[in-house]
């Protein structure tokens, strides 16, 4: 009977009321909910499917079979087998030759030039020039090669170019047209695996450009970024967190951490513009001074990580250690650190991954260079891949269109691959107490 006046107070009207309106607002929030997880999917997915949907042709790239008469008199006339005559010498007239020998029946002058635009011109050229350099003894002889076909022809053969529209509207002629269809029916130009897009370097010419430079660019400013921030970031976060003494000064660092995680990158392209560039006078374009600038943009968050990493080990943990005579020193950098080693690591990959995806910075500091080698040390000139990227978006063909796609679906690939590394080794050495 005590009971009753309470449960006639919840089975009243207007409490049965606030609860139908309680459990309408729980149902919105699901549906809204639910609604921005398909909305942020859908987002995500139609970017992957139009990255992807673009890319994937520059995967892969038609070639041309061709053979060619490396004849003495034009390529070495003296005999001397001189590295630098050999160099020099006219190899565009050996592909002209050998596409006018496969087709004997064009002999206009405007047919020969449209002829000879079947073929990439340079990659052609350079690909014979580097055979008979490597091998002077090839002069003379008669040898079968495989050439990348110009980037219209590439284009025509991978329906980028349509065939229907009238003449003058395209870059390809109907005779073009009729030349290639003849050598795909032969077996002459095949689509093979673009391996020029992961080996090459930076090029005029889009079925000859590749992203080898903008990937070991990349890959020595993150290593120069990583060596700098990580342990001085680590040193900071530890002394702040467990050495530093509370006052007003170490609140005012603190705070100017966190502020500094939320500055917009190119702030850091500035800074490293006027310190190392122009006051110190470090290389332009070089993957050292792309480093420093990354280091500096991954300090905060590197800071941050390993702050959290370290509070959420247990206090326990250093009052056991102290408990049982180990120095302040030794509490923290025995037993508290290795527990917080996998938030440490984490965050500090999260950061590089971050780090790798900027491109404003790089843009103050010069690496747009247009960079033609490989390069072999932190202060040669070298590109990055976000910038590469961002060059490569800038030119109007439709085949640096695919190569800008491919090359964000390389860049997402690696950012995919180093997040995984961090939640593997954040799943493989954390333990529990």
């Amino acid at each position: 009977m005590a009971n009753q006046p309470s449960q006639s107070i919840h089975q009243s009207d207007r409490a049965l009321k606030r609860l139908k309106k309680r459990k309408a607002k729980e149902i919105r929030f699901k549906f809204f909910g639910i609604v921005a997880i398909i909305l942020a999917m859908t987002a995500l997915a139609w970017l992957l499917v139009s990255v992807i949907g673009t890319g994937y042709k520059a995967f892969y790239q038609h070639s041309i079979t061709m053979t060619v008469v490396l004849e003495e008199t034009t390529l070495d006339p003296t005999n001397a087998r001189d590295p630098d005559a050999l160099r020099q010498a006219n190899y565009r007239r050996i592909i002209q030759e050998a596409l006018y020998t496969r087709f004997p029946d064009v002999s206009d002058r405007k047919g020969k030039r449209d002829l000879f635009r079947v073929v990439s011109a340079s990659g052609a050229t350079n690909h014979v020039r580097q055979m008979v350099y490597k091998n002077p003894d090839l002069v003379g002889q008669t040898l079968t090669i495989v050439v990348p076909t110009s980037d219209d022809v590439d284009q025509l053969l991978k329906g980028n170019i349509l065939r229907d529209v009238p003449e003058q509207r395209r870059k390809v002629s109907d005779q073009q047209i009729g030349w290639v269809d003849e050598l795909v029916a032969n077996g002459e130009i095949k689509a093979r695996f673009n391996v020029i897009f992961f080996t090459g370097t930076d090029s005029r010419d889009p079925e000859l450009a590749g992203i080898a430079s903008a990937l070991a660019g990349s890959a020595m400013a993150l290593l120069v970024a990583f060596a700098l921030a990580f342990p001085i970031g680590v040193g900071a976060a530890v002394y702040l967190d467990e050495f530093a003494p509370k006052n007003k000064f170490t609140d005012f660092i603190e705070i100017n951490i966190n502020n500094l995680a939320a500055v917009p990158s190119i702030v850091f392209g500035l800074l490293g513009l006027a310190v190392f560039l122009n006051f110190m006078g470090l290389p332009r374009s070089a993957p050292l001074v792309g480093g420093m600038v990354l280091a500096l943009m991954t300090f905060p968050t590197i800071i941050i990580a390993t702050r959290s990493a370290l509070r959420a080990v247990s206090p326990s943990i250093r009052d056991g250690a102290l408990s049982v005579g180990a120095s302040h020193i030794q509490a923290v950098f025995h037993h508290k650190l290795p527990l917080a080693a996998p938030g440490i690591l984490t965050g500090s990959i999260i950061g590089m991954a971050q780090a790798l995806g900027e491109t404003a910075p790089l843009l103050m500091i010069g690496m747009v260079a247009f960079v033609t080698e490989i390069p072999t040390s932190v202060t040669d000139p070298a590109a990055a891949l976000p910038v590469q990227i961002f060059l490569w978006s800038d030119s109007p063909e439709r085949a640096w269109a695919e190569r800008t796609s491919a090359a964000i679906l390389v860049l997402l690939t690696v950012l995919i691959t180093m997040n995984g590394i961090a939640i593997f080794l954040r799943s493989r050495l954390e333990k529990r107490w």
